[in-house]
């Protein structure tokens, strides 16, 4: 066998090894190759932008409306903006051309629809009158399995279907935030200030019983006092979408995760896991929007707990693989030990004291297989369908061309132009999210619609 025949990790010439190599890595180094992701992160970010570093959302033409958002004839949709000249009338980017229009004017178009049109069609979004917005966490401890892209594109289905919708980004990393093009200057920007009030609060509760004993308070810390003061709206960013507001993260959110301990080590009565509910719930949030979703980050810290401990529904992206369906069964597992954990230490007291036991519910869990290659991963993904059964979701996210370009234009797949496709490829690519989101939208209209029932029993 000749040396060209051999595997390339034969015959390594030590010497030339060593030649090959720099100087050894310090700490600097670290700061060096930040910055250098940093600039690329803020090049890549930046494309799409206008001269004023502002993103837009592209406008949507007459098919398009009529064919994924208002269920409409193309024909009648043109009457019926003929015969009501007060409607957006939208715009020809050539003369005589097509007519494009902005997602604000399409919301217009739908409410007029949904109040004037045909009662037996679906022109507004579902959601029962007197019922807060469900919160949706999106969660697994892996990364890499398309939690965040599953977690942006389902809110911005949610928001072409016409209902406002919430992003909180609870990971450090803050790709949502970066999707979505916001700049966070500090934790004071995240959802931090929003956790320390509650714990705040607490402490200011406590401290009033002590002195009412006769005891001295605890100290009001400065970072508290100030987070007192912090309310959500404070805190919320408009985006690009006119129906799609942000709470974004950066990398000083992690100190959530050291912070967090340190105040529930001190105050042992604080209930850290309904801290972000809790606050939603009183800063009229719940009421403001029709949905919360909640990106978390790849591990089961302080803050997804939090995450999950709010939502009402839970979605777990994951792979059609071994590795990633072996994983995500580790991540249950730890779910299962965390909240029985938290369940067992709450009524152990709430028994002793005759209280009701404390018992996390969510209206739906399901898991969904992304970035799905159905040459090559069928099998595997009929085997994780066949364990799980409905726990997983029966759409699989498939990877395709139109997903590929818009993850490299750090756009999601709704906000590609199908121009720059053909119709087959923008229409097979956008199909594989539009049965995902369907999936979603029944577990979100059969939670509301049983707890409308359940309102309307007295239950």
């Amino acid at each position: 066998m000749s040396s060209s025949d051999l595997p390339p990790y034969f015959n390594i010439n030590a010497d030339s090894a060593m030649a090959a190599m720099d100087e050894p890595s310090s700490t600097g180094d670290f700061a060096r190759i930040a910055a250098a992701c940093q600039q690329g992160r803020s090049d890549l970010a930046g494309r799409g932008l206008d001269d004023l570093g502002q993103r837009h959302l592209r406008r949507f033409s007459t098919w398009e409306i009529t064919k994924y958002l208002i269920p409409v004839a193309p024909a009648h949709f043109r009457r019926v903006l003929r015969q009501n000249p007060e409607l957006p009338q939208g715009g020809a980017e050539t003369d005589g051309g097509a007519k494009w229009f902005t997602l604000d004017e399409v919301l217009r178009l739908r409410a007029h629809f949904g109040a004037e049109g045909s009662k037996t069609k679906e022109y507004l979004p579902y959601r029962p009158k007197g019922q807060p917005a469900k919160v949706v966490a999106v969660a697994n401890f892996k990364g890499g399995v398309g939690k965040t892209s599953t977690c942006a594109h389902l809110a911005m289905s949610a928001a072409l279907d016409g209902y406002k919708v919430l992003m909180i980004d609870l990971d450090s990393q803050g790709s949502m935030t970066s999707i979505f093009g916001a700049r966070i200057e500090d934790e004071w920007q995240t959802v931090f200030p929003l956790l320390a009030r509650h714990y705040g609060e607490h402490l200011r509760a406590d401290n009033q019983r002590r002195l009412d004993r006769g005891e001295p308070p605890q100290p009001l810390e400065e970072t508290l006092s100030e987070a007192l003061g912090v309310r959500a709206p404070d805190i919320i960013q408009k985006t690009h979408w006119p129906n799609i507001d942000l709470i974004g993260a950066q990398l000083n959110l992690y100190w959530s995760e050291f912070q967090i301990p340190v105040w529930r080590m001190a105050a042992r009565g604080w209930k850290l896991w309904d801290a972000l509910s809790d606050i939603l719930a009183a800063d009229g949030v719940l009421d403001e929007y029709d949905i919360v979703f909640l990106d978390t980050p790849p591990a089961l810290g302080y803050l997804t707990i939090n995450g999950l401990a709010a939502a009402d529904i839970l979605l777990v992206p994951m792979g059609a693989s071994f590795v990633e369906f072996d994983s995500t069964g580790r991540f249950f597992d730890m779910l299962h030990s965390t909240f029985q954990s938290i369940e067992e230490g709450e009524n152990m007291a709430a028994r002793a004291l005759g209280r009701e036991e404390l018992r996390f519910e969510w209206d739906a869990v399901q898991a969904v297989i992304t970035r799905f290659d159905g040459a090559q991963q069928a099998e595997m993904a009929a085997l994780i369908q066949a364990y799980l059964g409905p726990t997983l979701c029966p759409y699989r996210q498939d990877y395709t061309a139109l997903i590929g370009q818009a993850g490299e234009t750090v756009h999601g797949i709704y906000e590609a132009d199908y121009r720059d496709f053909n119709r087959e490829t923008y229409a097979r690519g956008r199909a594989t999210f539009d049965e995902t989101y369907a999936a979603f939208k029944k577990l979100l209209i059969g939670a509301w619609r049983r707890d409308a029932q359940k309102d309307a029993e007295g239950t």
